[in-house]
Parts: structure tokens; C-alpha cells; sequence
């Protein structure tokens, strides 16, 4: 079986764009993506779209609309995913299974969302369908009353930890001044990110604004090929390892701080790998709030449950630390665009082992980790990822 890899990439500015919809945000990054991989449009067998949409816009079969932005691509089969905040990851996948089932030898993935195009409540309520609503649909404040009920039963069994947030969102804020398609390219600081006020007021307690990930609008690609294709190319990032774990969407069925499928799909991932966190040079994890950082350092390991904390406290986690986490500044800084966030996971991590992460780039021995979950740790995926050539 041919191993598929990624050979090229473009993503574009993530926060508030002057592009009307997914179809021109599609659009803009289709092309750069082909010529950063040196393939021709005509060699593409597949096209695999991560859009959530479901609601953002009355405009759906979002698969079709990338042709519509490239007329070069009008008869090549394409379709579209949708796994929640997971949906860029999603798509990826797919993808790879493609090319590694023999079925095509390049495949382009396409990630994207507008967001802001509507107000913050109905951004709001689109997203509480990533939760199970005949349960958690009432819960004031949305997604983030979600998380802020999570970091409530956190701090009720292993103590208050507003501190260590507060670490982890100035830690993702300082890294993604080096990014340039973030959405928040501002160092806020320590004091800033830990003090309520009027410019950082509690969003749903105890996680304040500078605790949770940004509405935005953005797009990202990445253009896959098998191995013999690949090698024939000027670059390659493989992946070492990857696993997609699902735990049940009601959070009334299991403990929701454990985050077990997160953990059984890094577990699952590293072991495919052949390799442990001490590997890693670095890590992309899906921050979309900050108690979520924090709870993920436990999930892949990194931390006894409950002990996470300490990771950000002694600077571990930090760019220069032993294992950087969201170098690129993760979902906080770098916005969070439902369906391209997944592919602008993978896109950070084959920046780094290429050596063409710029400003973000981190010392890097060879391997990295992404992490992106969709919904409340339910769909979980972990990729191992490695530079072949």
C-alpha cells in the first residue's frame, strides 16, 4: 500500500476577510496550494472539501463551489465533510484513505468557513449544534458555556487553575505575533489574560475572553500524493502515524473531564508511530478554550489527570520549552474557522519539519503531533507526522 503525503500547501489570513463567502475563500487558496506542490490541476483525482456551514450560509453542496472557483477543476469528483469543530480533519482523512485504498494518486483537501458574516449569537447557536442539544442545547453562553461548566467541575475537583489559563492564553497570544495568517497577531501578556476587566470580562466563568478562541473567517489547503509520486517532488511530510477515536456526544454519559477518546487516539497514534511524546519537537492541540489546552496536556500523556497545570507553570509547554505547544498560537490566537481549522493544523505542522515555518519555526528533530477534536472531545484525531524528503 502507497502511504499518502503531503507535497504542498497554502492557507490564508484567518480573522474578519473582506471575502464574501467559502466559495471565494476556497478560491484563494486552491492555486497557491497547486503551485507550492508543483502539481497541475488536470493531475488531481479527488477534491475533499471541510466545510461545517449549517447555518453560516443558505449556500451549501459546498464540494461544487470550488469549481466554481476554478474552472480547471469543473470534472474532477469532489465531496464534502462535516465533523464539527473536526470537519478540516475529516476531510484530510478521507483523503488519505483515498490515495492509500488505490482509488487516485493526488488528492487536494480544501478547509473553509465564513463566520462573521453573522451576528454573535447566531455564531452561537450554530455552534451548540456541535453539542447534543436534547441536553446541553439551554446552556447560557454556547460552546463556551460548555467549556466554562467543564472548567467549573475542574476547578471543583483539582482546585482553581484561572492562573494557569491565563498562562496558556498569553503563551498562544505571545506565539502567534510570529504568525502571519493569524487572526490576533498581539502579545497580551500574563497580567492582561488573568485579570477580569472591561477589554477581558468573563465570557461564561470562570473563562474569560482572552480563554477562548476567536470567530473568524479563513481557509486552508493541502495538496496529498502518494509515495511514488511524492518522491519526485521538492518536498514531502509523512505521516508516521495517525487515529480517529470517537467518544459518545452526551456529556451526561461520561466523565467529561477525561476526555477518553482524546486520549485513546493519541495513545493509538504514538503506538502506530512507534514513537512517544518524548519524540515530538512539537505539538498543534485544539485550544479552542483554554481549560481545553489544559486538558489535553493530560489526555495525550503529557500530565497525570489533574496535574496539566504544571506543564504551562514550569514552561514545558512554552516555544522554547521541552515540547512546544501551538507554536503557530493555536485556535486562540490564530482563529478558529470551523471547517479550515484542521487543515491549518496539518498546514502549521508540515511548515515546521520543512523548515518553512519562518518566524514560528521551532527546533525540530524530525516528528510532530496535531491533535484537533471536533465537539466536546468527540471526534478526536491525532496525526504523527515526520518530514520524508
Amino acid at each position: 500500500m502507497s502511504k499518502a503525503q503531503i507535497v504542498g500547501w497554502a492557507h490564508s489570513p484567518f480573522g474578519k476577510s473582506p471575502l464574501e463567502n467559502t466559495e471565494q475563500l476556497m478560491a484563494s487558496v486552491v492555486a497557491p496550494a497547486l503551485e507550492h506542490s508543483g502539481i497541475g490541476a488536470a493531475d488531481i483525482d479527488g477534491i475533499f472539501v471541510g466545510v461545517m456551514n449549517n447555518g453560516f450560509s443558505k449556500q451549501d453542496f459546498q464540494a461544487a463551489l470550488v469549481a466554481m472557483g476554478d474552472e480547471r477543476l469543473t470534472y474532477t469528483p469532489a465531496v464534502r465533510f462535516e465533523n464539527a469543530c473536526a470537519t478540516g480533519s475529516a476531510a484530510l482523512y478521507s483523503a488519505m484513505d483515498f490515495i492509500e485504498a488505490g482509488r487516485g494518486r493526488i488528492a487536494l483537501v480544501v478547509g473553509a468557513e465564513k463566520m462573521t458574516a453573522l451576528p454573535t449569537a447566531e455564531v452561537g447557536d450554530i455552534l451548540l449544534s456541535a453539542c447534543y442539544r436534547a441536553e446541553e442545547g439551554d446552556i447560557p453562553g454556547g460552546f463556551a458555556g460548555q467549556f466554562g461548566r467543564i472548567a467549573q467541575a475542574y476547578f471543583q475537583r483539582y482546585g482553581d487553575c484561572s492562573e494557569e489559563l491565563a498562562m496558556i492564553a498569553a503563551k498562544n497570544h505571545e506565539n502567534g505575533v510570529s504568525n502571519p495568517y493569524a487572526h490576533m497577531r498581539k502579545d497580551f501578556g500574563f497580567d492582561f489574560c488573568n485579570t477580569v476587566s472591561d477589554k477581558n470580562p468573563y465570557v461564561a466563568a470562570p473563562l474569560r475572553r482572552t480563554d477562548c478562541s476567536l470567530i473568524s473567517d479563513g481557509a486552508a489547503a493541502l495538496v496529498l500524493a502518494d509515495e511514488e509520486t511524492a518522491a519526485t517532488l521538492s518536498r514531502a511530510i509523512g505521516f508516521r502515524g495517525r487515529k480517529h477515536v470517537n467518544d459518545v456526544l452526551a456529556l451526561s454519559r461520561r466523565d467529561p473531564l477525561a476526555f477518553e477518546g482524546a486520549r485513546r487516539a493519541w495513545a493509538g497514534a504514538l503506538e502506530l508511530a512507534g514513537a512517544s511524546l518524548d519524540d515530538l519537537s512539537f505539538v498543534e492541540t485544539h485550544d479552542c478554550f483554554t481549560i481545553a489546552e489544559l486538558i489535553e496536556y493530560e489526555a495525550m500523556g503529557l500530565a497525570r489527570p489533574g496535574e496539566g497545570r504544571h506543564m504551562v507553570r514550569e514552561g514545558l509547554t512554552a516555544k522554547s520549552g521541552r515540547l512546544p505547544v501551538n507554536p503557530s498560537g493555536g485556535l486562540k490566537a490564530k482563529g478558529h474557522p470551523i471547517g479550515a481549522t484542521g487543515v491549518s493544523m496539518h498546514v502549521m505542522a508540515a511548515m515546521q519539519l520543512s523548515g518553512e515555518a519562518g518566524e514560528m519555526q521551532v527546533k525540530t528533530s524530525g516528528l510532530g503531533g496535531v491533535f484537533n477534536m471536533g465537539g466536546t472531545a468527540v471526534a478526536n484525531y491525532v496525526s504523527i507526522m515526520e518530514r520524508v524528503r
